[in-house]
C-alpha cells in the first residue's frame, strides 16, 4: 500500500494547515529554552540475562504448565485434599486407583508445538507429596501404582528427542511426608495420625529428591519450586540443581531468590503500570477459573483474557506459562485442547510482535496499549478492551510506510491530524482507525507499523502540541 492512502483524513493535507510535526532526533520546530524542554522517556530496561546456557528461556518465551497428579481421579480442585479436608489415610488410597494407560507425552508435545510453545513445566511433586517420577525415597509415588511405570521417565525421553525443553515443578509443602511439619497453616494440614514433624529431616528429603531429578531424566532446563511455607533459606540446594543442570533456570518461590519471578492469575504488586519488568519474570495463569488440575465441572476464561494476559507480559519482556490439567487416563481435555488451538491460532498470526522485540510503550502516553518495537517496525497491543475502534499514540507523530494487521493481514489505516479531543495542545499525533475491534471482540488486536525511521526516544508533547524530541 502506497504512503499516501494512509492519510485519509484531508484536514492533514490542507495547504493552509499548520505544518505537521515530524518527529525526529533533530530539535522540533521552534527554539524551546533548554531549562522548559520536557525530559523524553527513555526506553524501559530488559530484563538482565544470564550470560550462560540458561539464556535459552529468553528464546522461548511462551511454555506449557502442566497440573497432574492424584487429584484428577477425583476431578474437583489440585488441593482437593487441602480444600475438602481429606484426611490423608483417605486421600492416599487414590493411589491404587492411578493407571493412566493412555498417557502418550508425544501427544502433549504435538499440541504445545503446533500452538508455538517452546517449552513444559511438569508437575513432578504437588503439595499432596504423591511423585510422578519413581524416587528412592518414598513409596508414594506412580510406580507403587496400577500403572507401575515411572511418568516422569517417559516424558523426558520425548522431550529429549524432540529438543523440548522440559522444567519440572516440585511443591515444598507435602500432606503425605511424615516429616513435613504440617501444623494446619496455609497450604497445610492439621496434623495426621503418625506425623513425625521434623523441617531438618523434611529439607534432606528434598534435597535427596532434587539430586534425584537433576540426575535421572537428562538434561533438565527449569526448576519450579512451590509453596515454601515455613520460608526457610538454604541456598545449598539451588547451588546443587545447578551444579547438576547449568541449563536450569530456577524461580523464586524455593530457598532463596531464585533467578525469576512468578506472578499467576494476573495478580500485579506494582502500584503503577510497569512498561517492561526490569527483573526476570514468568507469569502462569490456567485456562481454568478455578482450579490448575482437571477440575470435571471448571468455569473457564474467555479467550480474549487469556490472549490478553499472554500479551501484557510477553510485550514486557516476560515469560509466560498456560496451564491445562491431562484427564486422569493421562490425555489432554478436549476443551484444553480447544482452548490452546484457539490461543494457538492467534498467537502464530501475532508471534512477530511477541517474540525477539523489546518493550516501547514508552513512545506514548497511551496505557491502553503496550508496544514492542524491531529495529524501525512497531508493533500495537491492544490489551485494554478497546473503547472504540481508534488508538491515538501521542505524541507519535511519525507516519509508517506501511501498516497491517497482524490478525488479518488486512492493512490498517493511518493519519497523523488534529482530531477534536485534542484541541488544547493543538497536537496531531499518528492515529491507526477504523479496527475492527467489534468484528474480533473476543481476541486481542495486533497492528504492525512499519517506518522508515523511528526514534528511540519521544519527548513528553510541551505547550506547543508538539514532540520536543
Amino acid at each position: 500500500m502506497k504512503r499516501r492512502d494512509f492519510l485519509t483524513t484531508s484536514g492533514a493535507l490542507l495547504a493552509g494547515a499548520p505544518l505537521l510535526p515530524h518527529v525526529s532526533s533533530a530539535a522540533g520546530p521552534a527554539a524551546t529554552p533548554a531549562a522548559s524542554v520536557p525530559t523524553a522517556p527513555s526506553p524501559p530496561p530488559l530484563a538482565p540475562r544470564f550470560g550462560d546456557a540458561r539464556d535459552w528461556w529468553f528464546q522461548r518465551r511462551y511454555g506449557l504448565f502442566v497440573h497432574w497428579g492424584l487429584y484428577a481421579i477425583e476431578g474437583w480442585h489440585e488441593q482437593d485434599q487441602w480444600r475438602r479436608r481429606i484426611p490423608r489415610a483417605e486421600y492416599s488410597k487414590l493411589a491404587a486407583r492411578w493407571n493412566p494407560t493412555q498417557f502418550n507425552p508425544d501427544a502433549w508435545l504435538d499440541v504445545a508445538e503446533r500452538n508455538g510453545m517452546g517449552y513444559l513445566c511438569f508437575t513432578t511433586k504437588h503439595h499432596d507429596g504423591f511423585c510422578l517420577f519413581a524416587s528412592r525415597h518414598t513409596d508414594f509415588h506412580c510406580g507403587n501404582t496400577p500403572y507401575a511405570g515411572d511418568l516422569l521417565k517417559k516424558l523426558a525421553e520425548s522431550c529429549h528427542r524432540r529438543k523440548f525443553p522440559l522444567c519440572l515443578y516440585y511443591s515444598i509443602a507435602d500432606w503425605h511426608h511424615p516429616n513435613y511439619p504440617n501444623q494446619g497453616r496455609h497450604h497445610e494440614l492439621p496434623p495426621q495420625p503418625g506425623d513425625r514433624p521434623d523441617l531438618a529431616q523434611y529439607t534432606e528429603y528434598v534435597r535427596a529428591q532434587v539430586r534425584e531429578l537433576m540426575t535421572n531424566y537428562g538434561p533438565i532446563h527449569g526448576f519450579w519450586w512451590d509453596m515454601n511455607v515455613d520460608q526457610r533459606v538454604d541456598p545449598s540446594i539451588n547451588a546443587l540443581i545447578r551444579e547438576l543442570q547449568p541449563a536450569a533456570v530456577i524461580n523464586d518461590r524455593g530457598y532463596d531468590r531464585g533467578d525469576f519471578g512468578t506472578p499467576e492469575r494476573d495478580y500485579s504488586k506494582e502500584g503503577a503500570v510497569l512498561l517492561s519488568f526490569a527483573q526476570r519474570t514468568e507469569a502462569c495463569q490456567s485456562i481454568g477459573m478455578e482450579s490448575w488440575g482437571w477440575r470435571k465441572d471448571e468455569d473457564y476464561y474467555t479467550d480474549r483474557h487469556l490472549q490478553r494476559s499472554i500479551a501484557r507480559y510477553l510485550a514486557r519482556d516476560a515469560n509466560y506459562l498456560l496451564n491445562v490439567g491431562p484427564l486422569p487416563d493421562g490425555t489432554l481435555p478436549e476443551v484444553a485442547v480447544r482452548f490452546l488451538d484457539r490461543t494457538g491460532a492467534w498467537y502464530r498470526r501475532v508471534r512477530e510482535a511477541l517474540e525477539g522485540n523489546r518493550p516501547a510503550s514508552h513512545l506514548t502516553s497511551n496505557r491502553d496499549v503496550l508496544l514492542t518495537r524491531r529495529d524501525h517496525t512497531l508493533y500495537v497491543l491492544l490489551t485494554a478492551d478497546p473503547r472504540g475502534d481508534a488508538v491515538k499514540l501521542k505524541p507519535l507523530a511519525h507516519l509508517p510506510r506501511r501498516a497491517t494487521l497482524l490478525n488479518t493481514g488486512e492493512p490498517v489505516r493511518c493519519s497523523i491530524d488534529l482530531v477534536p479531543t485534542e484541541h488544547g495542545d493543538q497536537g496531531r499525533y499518528l492515529r491507526l482507525t477504523a479496527l475492527p475491534v467489534n468484528e474480533h471482540a473476543n481476541t486481542v488486536l495486533v497492528a504492525k507499523l512499519e517506518f522508515d525511521h523511528l526514534p528511540e526516544t519521544l519527548a513528553p508533547v510541551g505547550a506547543t502540541g508538539v514532540s520536543t524530541a
